[in-house]
């Protein structure tokens, strides 16, 4: 509205012009590329199904919301307070180079790193090795920046985005904002807040339901991992997911040769992170940082965990070699992802687009399963005369408003179709399995 508008109007036409004739170029090429299945009936489907969604909106309790930024704010100046005293004078948290100087000069600490402008590298990597190291101040500082970021980009500027005439919050939804083709979504960011974090959860108990509804979570359980153990073949992990077994006991068993009964927690706990690292084509050094282990023993244990399920290292191996020849991968349902840089002189480059075409058909497959649930779901329930509406999407998880009298009809329908998503299409030799959740807020559902 700042701009005159014979230019607005020069500018929207143009627009609708060159979109047209993108169109008369590209939707040929889609027949000859072998395309026409991932955009007929997958992204130009899921067209009305995320307007709706967007319209639909979800409802926000302000009050609560208003609260919570409060006592972040009490919290944060709490923490400053500790900041400063360890620091032994005031400076301003907020600017790395002040930070620098008072870890690296003032407290001497190890590992001090400076950018090409001379000044102190103070990144949350940077200051994790710190905390690590048993180091207090870094410690502090990082909660500092979690809060101080949970408070700005979600306590303070979601009431901002209520809109007033329906109380909710609308997000918008980008289909090709992601390579894999995952959805992203903006203005609010609703797929970000932190869910292992107390903020992050007293953040999702401000979305609740309408009266005489409930909110309930859908998601998919381990999804990566089951399609990992289709796409490499897994016999063992396979069989594992059948069966029901809990998977990340049964890794750690199979991997470091211990029993399941009285299985230590921590054994699992590292057998989770191999699970999901592998899936991102994790390093030593990356599994030791995440594991506040020794590297030796990272190595290990990957190690381990390929002479258990040698059928990954050969998937992997694969997928790398046939990137390199085409510059790009695919899911399971055909979508292509382009990584040109796996060819890249730069070994930095070149390892990145290495781990990406290890990820990208796992997770891009994944994404195409949900999208394809998303487009029969609202079908499934018009067909039942169910008023339950899809209000989120967040990667495996999908979140409804469901009235109170429809919710044990509804969890069986949604159920259901999510968990046969994947079929005609591709029939996946390990079963998809859907959590469901009930709640008044996102928090109580998920």
């Amino acid at each position: 509205d700042y701009v005159p508008l014979e230019q607005a109007c020069n500018y929207a036409a143009e627009d609708a012009d060159l979109t047209l004739r993108l169109h008369r170029i590209l939707k040929p090429r889609l027949l000859d590329e072998k395309m026409v299945t991932v955009y007929e009936t997958i992204e130009r489907p899921l067209i009305p199904i995320l307007v709706q969604m967007e319209k639909n909106g979800i409802r926000v309790d302000q009050d609560l919301l208003t609260k919570l930024s409060c006592d972040l704010a009490k919290r944060l100046s709490a923490l400053e307070d500790e900041i400063k005293a360890l620091a032994g004078e005031d400076f301003n948290i907020n600017s790395p180079k002040q930070l620098g100087q008072i870890l690296f000069e003032k407290l001497g600490l190890p590992g001090a790193k400076k950018t090409k402008t001379g000044a102190y590298q103070t990144s949350a990597k940077i200051l994790e090795d710190l905390a690590l190291g048993g180091h207090d101040l870094p410690t502090q500082v990082l909660e500092w920046r979690q809060l101080a970021k949970l408070k700005s980009t979600y306590t303070d500027s979601l009431v901002k985005e209520i809109n007033p005439e329906t109380g909710r919050v609308h997000t918008s939804y980008a289909m090709a904002g992601a390579q894999t083709g995952r959805l992203s979504s903006t203005n609010p960011n609703l797929q970000n807040i932190p869910i292992r974090t107390d903020e992050g959860r007293k953040i999702r108990q401000a979305f609740v339901a309408k009266p005489g509804h409930k909110l309930m979570s859908f998601d998919y359980s381990q999804i990566e991992l089951r399609v990992l153990a289709h796409m490499a073949g897994i016999d063992s992990l396979a069989q594992a997911f059948k069966g029901g077994a809990d998977i990340h006991a049964t890794t750690a068993s199979q991997v470091f040769g211990i029993p399941l009964n009285g299985m230590d927690p921590q054994m699992r706990r590292q057998a989770k992170a191999i699970n999901f690292g592998i899936i991102y084509g994790i390093s030593a050094f990356g599994l030791a940082r995440q594991l506040g282990i020794d590297q030796t023993d990272a190595r290990s244990y990957i190690n381990a965990y390929f002479e258990q399920y040698p059928g990954i290292k050969a998937y992997m191996e694969r997928l790398k070699s046939e990137c390199r020849k085409t510059g790009m991968v695919t899911t399971l349902f055909g979508r292509r992802i382009h990584l040109p840089g796996i060819n890249d002189k730069d070994h930095m480059r070149r390892n990145y687009a290495e781990r990406q075409a290890i990820n990208a058909p796992i997770q891009g497959t994944a994404a195409d399963i949900i999208k394809r649930a998303m487009i029969r779901v609202p079908q499934a329930l018009q067909r039942h005369g169910s008023e339950a509406a899809m209000l989120l999407q967040v990667h495996d998880e999908l979140l409804f408003e469901v009235p109170n009298n429809e919710v044990d009809e509804v969890a069986k329908i949604i159920t259901e179709v999510m968990e046969r998503a994947a079929g005609p299409t591709v029939k996946m030799c390990v079963p998809l399995e859907v959590e469901a959740g009930i709640g008044n807020n996102w928090d109580e559902a998920h």
